[in-house]
């Protein structure tokens, strides 16, 4: 799995890889901090699917805790969620090209979805 953020002002994308979904929180804080340090800027808004790894309790408390405003569309409509569903897309249509051109076993995927972004 991976988690991509992407800044809606200027498309700049981060990806983060992930051997569970269950690690998504976690990640989520390690972006938070990353993406915080690089732009000087504090995260405003979280625009997410509605999976499990993004509604639990402690997901939201900690939203809240930092003053992010979180937005999730209505269940069955990604394409609310337009940008980054767009951007995964692409993402892996990238990370097979590389795989099927280098010959490289599936296991190089993340080190493959690190270099398309």
């Amino acid at each position: 799995y991976f988690m991509l953020g992407v800044d809606d002002y200027s498309r700049k994308m981060w990806i983060f890889c992930l051997r569970k979904k269950s690690e998504a929180f976690e990640m989520f804080k390690k972006f938070k901090v990353a993406v915080e340090k690089e732009t000087g800027r504090h995260i405003r808004t979280l625009r997410s699917d509605r999976g499990e790894e993004f509604t639990s309790d402690e997901f939201r408390d900690y939203l809240q805790t930092h003053g992010i405003r979180r937005q999730m569309p209505p269940p069955h409509t990604p394409q609310q969620n337009g940008v980054v569903e767009r951007r995964n897309r692409s993402i892996m249509e990238m990370v097979r090209c590389m795989i099927d051109d280098s010959e490289l076993a599936k296991t190089f995927w993340a080190e493959a979805a690190k270099i398309a972004v």
